[in-house]
C-alpha cells in the first residue's frame, strides 16, 4: 500500500469517498481500501460479476499510437508534476 500512496501522490490520510456508498474517509487506511466496508466491496464485486460494470471495449492500435514514441521505462508510472 505504501508503494501506491507514494506512486499516485497520494498521502496516508487522504479522504476519498467510497466507490459504493460515496461516504467520505480516510479508506485507503483501511483494510478495505477504497472501499469504507467489506459490504461496499463486496456490491462493488457483484456488479462486475453481474456485468453491471465493464470496460466497454478493447483498446485499439490507433488508440496507442500517439503514446508510440514515448522511451520505456519506470518514470512513465510516475505522476506528473503540476506546472
Amino acid at each position: 500500500m505504501a508503494d501506491f500512496l507514494r506512486t499516485t501522490g497520494m498521502s496516508k490520510h487522504t479522504r476519498v469517498k467510497c466507490p459504493t456508498c460515496k461516504k467520505p474517509g480516510d479508506w485507503f487506511s483501511g483494510k478495505f481500501g477504497p472501499f469504507c466496508s467489506q459490504r461496499c466491496r463486496l456490491i462493488d464485486l457483484g456488479k462486475w460479476l453481474g456485468e453491471e460494470n465493464v470496460i466497454s471495449s478493447p483498446l485499439r492500435p490507433e488508440q496507442l499510437a500517439p503514446f508510440a514514441d514515448l522511451p520505456p521505462g519506470r518514470h512513465l508510472d510516475e505522476p506528473e508534476a503540476d506546472v
